[in-house]
């Protein structure tokens, strides 16, 4: 799968969201403390993941934004 990155990134969020809900209904620490250890170690997997994948492009600095075109007025 080529975006492998980006679910662990989705399952990290989903983890951590978990953690904060969890937290605010005042769950057994054990759950608490034992989830937010997970959603540590997921993200730091999500950003090696990420910043692993090979991803080209052919955009460069002066290209600017897609969604907001640089005129050459500027």
């Amino acid at each position: 799968m080529k975006n492998l990155g980006f679910i662990f990134l989705a399952i990290t969020t989903l983890v951590l969201i978990t953690v904060t809900i969890f937290a605010s209904l005042n769950l057994s620490f054990s759950w608490v403390f034992y989830l937010s250890i997970l959603g540590q170690i997921l993200l730091v997997i999500s950003v090696y993941k990420i910043l692993r994948e090979d991803y080209q492009t052919d955009k460069e600095f002066k290209d600017w934004y897609e969604d907001h075109p640089k005129s050459d007025k500027d």
